[in-house]
């Protein structure tokens, strides 16, 4: 991970490479795993109704996928650098395939989180492979166009998993969403077999195999403390305990790493602070954004009562908001600095959640919209230069670690949003739901979860608690969307502070100095 792939990646190819095929290859390939973090947001009604999965259970399903990929990422990218990028592809589409068609006849809920884990171990192979491929199969004339689409595809991909999962549940139950991905991994492997040479890097560092183990552990602790804390208790001994630890044993990973000789991620980087302010923002931007996603779903279909395909329709307005403010930045950028709209689209990001979070059970869609068009705007407006901050404050010979590092603040932001965004809609949604009165299997089923509660109030008659379960849900989605905007707003104040003596980004001096201790000079 510490090389520059572009420059000294080696490709062992049978004959002439065909650059559109591999670019086509390679975009379908990252599609298909970063798709997967949010299409089956769609189908978590269906899980709910068929699996009998609690909300807690339903936030593990979804977050099982995001907390491995962000976990192993770094770990998977260096292993297919050294071994082989096309074989990592090969193995994580192969894995990807079969772990998906193995969830199509699950019906345990705790099955459905340890196959989505499972899957998350093959994304974290395929998605840096597909970069890694692109950069050192394309030649330096058509490298920056490949890079751009392959951004635009890791962009889009999360709105189109979400129409195509819509899409298919119009007329299939929740398992076609993964017969969807078992299709898309089968293509894609196909696809790699007949056109991607295989490259590795020449130089065969050493994994570091502590780091990566410290990784998993220490976020794999934390995240699951967050988690269960609606059901242990925010305050409960269990609930703090292991938050400590997480953080304890995360804290131990970034010592290990300053001393480490060829570390998964070197903590120096983050003294340029363009490059640690990006990695905030991306970080916090993407908490807000897959915890939104993650509670919204639930409230289009559970609460308003949308199909799944109208529910993925619904939110298109962020994306249609997305596009233009994404180009828009640059240019304001160039004219008054990139400080400005970086902060000016997190501000947005906190208003269009806030707006979000009045939502009710009666709410009109003009309300949803109101919230989806600032909260895109917001987006594209960040994402730009919170990206270039990243990739502009490292030297040419840091882009591989540079484009790690943004894969792993989006991953580990969307895992820990969907943790904590979830976590407080089912705190929200126990404490203001009332079961007293209602016999106890009742009470315990419609406490679960929203999907449970419009079950067993079908089945007993009894409309009032469906009625005070969606008012419930939606004084949970308060709670998680109110946290959202604070995650914005915590990136606006962090990026004020970091770049407050700093108009633009990087710091050449300071680059220069990180390359140094990060990628020392060869010695003969």
């Amino acid at each position: 991970m510490n090389a520059d792939i572009a420059s000294t990646g080696q490709v062992h190819g049978r004959g002439r490479v065909r650059h559109g095929a591999v670019l086509a290859v390679t975009s379908l390939a990252l599609a298909t795993v970063v798709s997967a973090m949010a299409s089956l947001n769609v189908a978590l009604p269906g899980i709910a109704r068929e699996t009998h999965a609690s909300q807690t259970e339903l936030s593990w399903i979804i977050d099982a996928y995001s907390l491995v990929f962000a976990s192993l990422l770094l770990l998977a990218a260096t292993l297919g650098d050294r071994f082989g990028r096309r074989k990592a592809l090969l193995g994580g589409l192969g894995v990807f395939a079969a772990v998906s068609a193995a969830a199509t006849f699950s019906s345990d809920p705790v099955v459905l989180i340890a196959l989505r884990a499972l899957l998350g171990v093959a994304a974290a192979f395929v998605m840096p492979a597909t970069l890694s491929t692109i950069t050192t199969t394309f030649p330096a004339a058509q490298r920056a166009r490949a890079v751009s689409i392959w951004a635009a595809v890791a962009g889009a991909s999360a709105v189109l998993g979400l129409l195509a999962s819509g899409a298919v549940l119009e007329v299939w139950s929740w398992r076609s969403v993964f017969w969807l991905n078992v299709v898309l991994a089968v293509v894609a492997a196909v696809g790699t077999y007949l056109f991607v040479p295989e490259s590795a890097e020449p130089e065969k560092q050493p994994v570091d195999a502590i780091g990566a183990a410290l990784t998993v552990v220490g976020l794999g602790v934390l995240v699951y403390s967050v988690i269960q804390a609606p059901e242990h208790g925010w305050g409960s001994t269990r609930t703090l305990g292991g938050i400590v630890v997480g953080v304890v044993i995360l804290a131990v990973f970034v010592l290990w790493e300053l001393k480490h000789p060829h570390p998964l991620l070197n903590p120096r980087l983050f003294r340029n602070l363009p490059f640690a302010a990006g990695t905030v923002s991306i970080t916090l931007q993407f908490f807000a954004f897959f915890g939104f996603i993650f509670v919204v779903m639930q409230y289009l279909q559970l609460v308003r009562g949308d199909s799944a395909l109208v529910a993925a329709v619904s939110v298109l307005p962020m994306s249609a908001a997305m596009i233009p403010s994404a180009r828009l930045s640059p240019w304001l950028a160039a004219r008054h600095g990139a400080r400005r709209p970086w902060t000016m689209g997190l501000i947005a990001v906190a208003a269009g959640l806030l707006v979000l979070a009045e939502l009710g059970a009666d709410s009109s869609y003009w309300l949803v919209l109101a919230g989806l068009v600032p909260l895109g705007a917001g987006m594209g407006l960040a994402m730009t230069p919170a990206t270039a901050a990243i990739t502009d404050a490292l030297p040419p010979a840091l882009q591989n670690v540079g484009s790690a590092v943004n894969d792993l603040s989006r991953e580990l932001g969307g895992a820990l949003g969907i943790a904590v965004l979830g976590s407080a809609l089912n705190a929200g949604y126990r404490g203001s739901l009332d079961v007293e009165g209602l016999p106890e299997p009742v009470a315990e089923a419609a406490r679960s979860s929203l999907a449970a509660a419009n079950v067993v109030g079908t089945e007993t008659a009894n409309p009032s608690l469906i009625e005070q379960a969606r008012d419930a849900f939606s004084s949970g989605l308060h709670l998680a969307l109110v946290t959202g905007a604070g995650a914005a707003v915590l990136a606006a104040v962090a990026i004020t502070l970091l770049l407050r003596h700093t108009r633009r980004a990087p710091a050449v001096p300071l680059a220069a100095t990180i390359e140094k201790d990060t990628h020392p000079a060869p010695t003969h």
